[in-house]
């Protein structure tokens, strides 16, 4: 089974969205056709998957819990929770564990990439749209690397919003 732990490097700050500070790093990841990124200092493991303990009434997002040596954690599956089309579980498919706001969280992504640093001027604002509907709060902004663009996204948000609340309520 895959399982890495990750260890803070010493001198990466907080992300700045639309290039403004020092470079940041960044765990990449895939989700169908797109590149992901999340602040490295967010990131506490990376695991292979395994089919967690489901929760009844849970949203579909919410794919259960595992006992991760002796703490619960929440797993979410962030394909489903981005509506990026049905999941799969194969053997690239992994688990990454976040600790974000005191709490440890598992996100199932299909596959860890890389981890990058960023230059400030590599990060470009998120754009505005017009729509209702499409709602960018979770971007902190666009990186590219060569021709690669990473949608950069702000996991403490994302992990800290109505959604986790939710799983509070299915997982207590």
């Amino acid at each position: 089974m895959l399982s890495t732990t990750l260890s803070a490097p010493r001198e990466a700050g907080k992300a700045k969205a639309a290039g403004d500070g020092p470079a940041s790093e960044f765990l990449t990841f895939r989700l169908g056709a797109e590149s992901y990124g999340i602040e490295i200092l967010k990131v506490q493991e990376i695991r292979g998957y395994e089919t967690p303990t489901a929760i009844a009434n849970a949203p579909d997002f919410i794919k259960g819990v595992i006992n991760l040596r002796g703490v619960i954690v929440p797993i979410l599956d962030l394909r489903i929770k981005f509506r990026l089309g049905e999941a799969r579980y194969d053997e690239f498919t992994v688990v990454i564990i976040l600790n974000i706001a005191g709490r440890v969280v598992g996100v199932v992504v299909d596959s860890v990439s890389d981890v990058l640093t960023l230059p400030a001027e590599a990060i470009r604002p998120t754009p505005e749209f017009a729509s209702a509907t499409f709602d960018t709060k979770y971007i902190t902004g666009l990186g590219t690397v060569e021709e690669q663009m990473i949608i950069l996204l702000d996991i403490e948000k994302l992990m800290t919003g109505a959604d986790m609340a939710l799983v509070d309520g299915a997982v207590h």
